[in-house]
């Protein structure tokens, strides 16, 4: 490493993990990445970054980091992390901030920043609004929950991650936020690819219809993102079905705790779990025009 370059941590270093680390690398830090899949560590490595095949170094004396990004799957896989680096971490005297870029169970988040507080270490949430390639060229929105204070001391590393950056309450309420947002941008993406699979039917090829959608008050940020995908047959993955299935059943969680029926999202889980059970949910968001082409006509 260089000593005149901060270090950073990232913990998880699939779609989302290897955005960051450019957006960092390219801002002046460091990165040192750690990923339960030695495969993937090796290829951050060979990206230009620095890697290591154990998750304690993160928060140990030798590396000596103030702050570590947590962009895994999960609020159970970012509970396993804090574990382990708090663990870790028995020793120093330094501060420790952890910035989690994940979108996970408001609760479970809010009750972990307390816990964390209780033994000094700094947690931000930092859910991004957007896709890896969005991520990657400084174009996502940063929905941070937690305190001033902590938010204030990361400014560094936030911004070199997003310029555009909103913050919305205390830890928890960025995953709130987060699954509030991915709602209607979800909901927006299946209804571009139902109206493109409806057009199609009645002899629209579906690039003359993203013209059109385009072109008329239909037009959307999903449209933009994804149309060209959805019309092409593109799909490699800049975010991922099986991903947003995950988010999707957090808001309907949230939903029934709070007394509240989604019916258009419950109606999109179903379409997103068919399409992971079809084969599809390593494929990106786009491919769920796939799920409704298989839909056919309803009995």
């Amino acid at each position: 490493m260089n000593a005149a370059r901060p270090a950073v941590g990232i913990v998880g270093l699939g779609l989302v993990g290897q955005a960051i680390a450019q957006r960092l690398h390219g801002a002046g830090f460091d990165c040192i990445g750690y990923d339960l899949r030695p495969q993937a560590v090796e290829q951050f490595t060979a990206a230009g970054h620095h890697g290591t095949h154990n998750l304690a170094d993160l928060a140990g004396p030798a590396l000596g980091l103030h702050t570590v990004v947590l962009a895994v799957f999960d609020t159970a896989g970012v509970l396993d992390v804090v574990q382990t680096l708090l663990a870790s971490r028995a020793a120093l005297d330094e501060r420790l901030t952890l910035i989690d870029c994940s979108t996970g169970d408001p609760e479970a988040l809010a009750a972990l920043a307390q816990r964390l507080h209780a033994h000094g270490v700094g947690f931000i949430e930092a859910p991004l609004s957007g896709s890896s390639a969005q991520i990657a060229a400084g174009e996502a929105t940063l929905l941070l929950g937690g305190s001033e204070a902590d938010i204030a001391a990361q400014a560094g590393v936030l911004g070199a991650i997003s310029a555009q950056r909103v913050h919305v309450g205390g830890a928890g309420m960025g995953a709130r936020a987060k699954l509030a947002t991915n709602l209607v941008l979800g909901l927006n993406r299946a209804a571009l690819a139902e109206g493109m699979v409806f057009a199609e039917r009645m002899g629209i090829a579906p690039a003359a219809f993203l013209q059109l959608v385009l072109a008329t008050p239909a037009r959307s940020q999903a449209a933009v993102a994804k149309g060209a995908l959805m019309a092409a047959g593109q799909f490699e993955p800049q975010s991922r079905i099986r991903q947003h299935l995950k988010d999707v059943q957090l808001m309907l969680d949230a939903a029934l705790a709070a007394g509240q029926r989604l019916p258009l999202t419950q109606v999109h889980a179903a379409l997103m779990r068919a399409a992971v059970d079809a084969g599809d949910g390593d494929l990106d968001n786009a491919a769920i025009i796939r799920q409704i082409r298989r839909e056919g006509t309803a009995s």
